[in-house]
């Protein structure tokens, strides 16, 4: 469960720059942003499934 939110915190901390870009106006950084802001949605699922399984199993 902590190497997926380690995961989470890194594919967060990676996209600072290209959000920075983004909001100046950069169509290409946008793209980006959103294609990873969709890999961020999808491990904060992993993790939340991985808090429940881990809750039921108590």
């Amino acid at each position: 469960m902590l190497d997926t939110y380690e995961q989470l915190k890194n594919l967060v901390a990676s996209v600072e720059d290209d959000i920075r870009k983004a909001a100046g106006g950069n169509k290409a950084a946008g793209t980006r942003v959103r294609k990873q802001m969709q890999d961020v949605k999808n491990v904060a699922q992993e993790l939340r499934k991985k808090i429940l399984e881990n809750r039921d199993a108590e």
